[in-house]
């Protein structure tokens, strides 16, 4: 059962390009409220093109390859990543293969895959990057900042329709690459603290920007994992299993709007969904 969708959406082509991003998808909850819920998102939104971020789909930690298929079977055109990509190693073959699943772009050189992707929609061309932070995050990546910088450069050769998934811990560096980046892509949204912000703006160059866009996972859980054993971990220190919590799930997200001809966000939205099975 879904308590929010509604079918009152104007389906009417102004000219417009709308892209919806979904935060992290944590284990099987998450993805079978996004499975089911994406068809309905795309009527309801008027939707022409969707992202979604599935490094904690399987079981909380990575992705799997059948995993990744079922995303883009439920309407996903692409999916990102982060710092669990490594942590079910079937993927790794699978994403040689596979451009529209992506990993970090700033790994060092020689890493399997690819970390952005360009594919043709009715409307043009569309650039999803993804990119990863340094602060607190414990890999040893390249910076992000220059790396970014050089790969946009490129890519507005192609198209001015280009979106970062900037999976970070720290807001301020995600707060950083949106200034950054801004007047050269059409949004920044960060993903990895599963908890959504408050800051959805597009700022004075015409870059939509939210530090973190939060998951789709289930809401009763400490951002996705059971309660008492986090509970356990934060009283005694010791090392705990986590699984991924259960009931009733939410869907996070934003929903960008844009100008296809210019790349230039418009408006950027906030999408709560709540999904109960």
């Amino acid at each position: 059962m879904n308590e929010a969708i509604n079918d009152t959406a104007a389906q009417t082509d102004d000219g417009l390009f709308r892209l919806l991003f979904l935060g992290d998808i944590v284990g099987e909850p998450g993805r079978k409220a996004v499975s089911l819920l994406l068809p309905l998102l795309k009527q309801e939104l008027n939707l022409d093109f969707i992202v979604v971020n599935g490094e904690n789909s399987a079981g909380g930690r990575g992705i799997t390859p059948k995993i990744a298929i079922g995303l883009m079977r439920a309407g996903a055109a692409v999916v990102t990543t982060g710092d669990h990509i490594w942590d079910q190693k079937e993927i790794v073959p699978y994403m040689i293969d596979e451009p529209r699943l992506l990993r970090p772009l700033n790994y060092r050189e020689g890493a399997p895959g690819q970390g952005y992707v360009v594919l043709e929609t009715k409307k043009g061309k569309v650039a999803v990057v993804n990119l990863q932070g340094r602060t607190f995050m414990g890999q040893q990546l390249e910076n992000p900042f220059p790396v970014i910088t050089e790969c946009v450069e490129k890519l507005r050769q192609e198209t001015p329709i280009i979106f970062v998934d900037f999976h970070a811990e720290a807001t301020s560096e995600k707060v950083a690459m949106g200034w950054h980046l801004d007047g050269k892509v059409s949004a920044v949204v960060g993903t990895h603290t599963h908890v959504p912000t408050a800051d959805e703006r597009v700022l004075p160059k015409g870059t939509a920007f939210q530090s973190d866009a939060g998951m789709c996972g289930p809401m009763d859980s400490v951002i996705g994992s059971q309660i008492e054993p986090v509970l356990e971990r934060f009283h005694t220190q010791m090392p705990t299993r986590f699984g991924v919590g259960s009931g009733a799930v939410r869907l996070n997200g934003a929903l960008i709007t844009l100008d296809p001809k210019t790349g230039r966000a418009l408006k950027i939205e906030r999408i709560t969904r709540t999904w109960h099975e």
